[in-house]
């Protein structure tokens, strides 16, 4: 039986002048948070880069039964946040700040 997945999309602000940094981080993503973000149900997973505008957009796909609680509470997304605060638009707890995206059109 195959599992049923669902596409999520979603925005981020990149600060000026990091978009090299941002790219070198990602490609040294700490193994425990690859491990833990594919465990959560969480594959397919994107993020682009518009230069022009630096702004950031994520696409993943999501596993039926998704928690979407588990991640943000999650120590090493915590610390994943931290790391990455200085190079990016967030929140208070450090968390960036991502907007939700609406699919308006999809074709396979």
């Amino acid at each position: 039986m195959t599992k049923k997945t669902y596409r999520n999309a979603f925005k981020m602000k990149l600060k000026p002048g990091y978009e090299v940094e941002y790219k070198k981080r990602h490609d040294a993503i700490w193994p425990e948070l690859e491990g833990l973000i594919s465990e959560s149900g969480v594959h397919d997973y994107s993020i682009f880069l518009d230069e022009e505008t630096l702004t950031l957009f994520a696409f993943q796909k999501l596993d039926e039964g998704f928690d979407d609680n588990y991640l943000p509470n999650h120590p090493v997304v915590k610390k994943w946040w931290s790391y990455m605060a200085d190079i990016m638009e967030t929140n208070l707890d450090n968390s960036p700040v991502a907007i939700p995206l609406t699919e308006v059109f999809h074709l396979d």
